[in-house]
């Protein structure tokens, strides 16, 4: 599809805890635009898109979306693992992606890897030396990514603004999984809204058990994270409906998937 869309819940507030059932009715947003009335007919249990989609998702320089974001992506099995990036409490969605770069499109391959390279920019050197992105870790496509796909948060991670860039940013950077001891609510959302990061919760404050470069193990199927590096294992709570709506792609192609949402091609 030569577009994004992302899909946000309207009606219910959507955590680990609330069934995504609930669900009735989503405003659909396309590259920052909502999408007129005329194209969309939404029910009370199903919505139906009539638009045109192409196949075409490659820019004119060649790179695709394929080839820099891994959303519906995300894992292949029961773990993720690898380093991880430790931040402190009250991490806002400045401090994630300032507001100056907020005009990069998400839905433009090259805008997208772009923006992966400003996540976390807005942590204060004086307190962060280790940065989450360093200019040097390209991958075998010379693409900017990070080393770590694992941040362990404190209180209230991504409070601030409701951009949804935030979550975004961090998943095109290569982030894929965060455990913090609470979320602000809008981004606990766009995480699965986007489908871009799991946002685990922990009810044990993890920031202190774990420091940046230790290497974790994020079992799924146990519900628990490894600090591969001490051998210690933490329980996290479930994260609930909100995993197979991060692995589906998003809300949207959950929803797809689910029947909620048909797409009639006009074209």
């Amino acid at each position: 599809m030569s577009f994004a869309l992302s899909c946000f819940v309207s009606n219910a507030s959507v955590s680990s805890s609330s069934p995504l059932s609930s669900i009735s009715k989503c405003e659909l947003n396309c590259a920052g635009s909502s999408i007129p009335s005329s194209v969309r007919k939404v029910s009370s249990s199903r919505i139906t898109l009539n638009m045109c989609a192409s196949s075409e998702t490659s820019t004119s320089t060649g790179l695709r979306m394929e080839d820099v974001c891994e959303v519906g992506r995300k894992r292949t099995g029961n773990v993720i693992e690898g380093p991880v990036f430790v931040v402190g409490d009250n991490i806002d969605t400045d401090q994630i992606i300032p507001a100056e770069y907020l005009t990069l499109v998400p839905s433009v391959p090259e805008e997208y890897a772009k923006l992966g390279t400003y996540a976390m920019i807005g942590l204060p050197d004086k307190l962060y030396k280790t940065r989450y992105i360093d200019p040097e870790d390209t991958n075998e496509k010379g693409i900017c990514r990070t080393k770590y796909p694992i941040i362990i948060a404190g209180d209230n991670f991504g409070c601030g603004s409701s951009r949804e860039h935030a979550p975004i940013a961090i998943g095109a950077a290569g982030g894929k999984v965060v455990i913090a001891e609470s979320y602000a609510r809008i981004f606990f959302r766009n995480c699965s809204a986007t489908g871009e990061l799991y946002p685990w919760e922990t009810p044990e404050r993890l920031v202190e058990k774990f420091s940046t470069g230790d290497r974790a193990r994020v079992d799924f199927e146990n519900e628990c994270v490894v600090n591969v590096t001490t051998g210690k294992e933490y329980k996290l709570n479930p994260i609930g409906d909100v995993g197979p709506v991060v692995d589906a792609g998003g809300i949207f192609e959950f929803a797809r998937r689910s029947g909620m949402i048909t797409m009639n091609s006009t074209c």
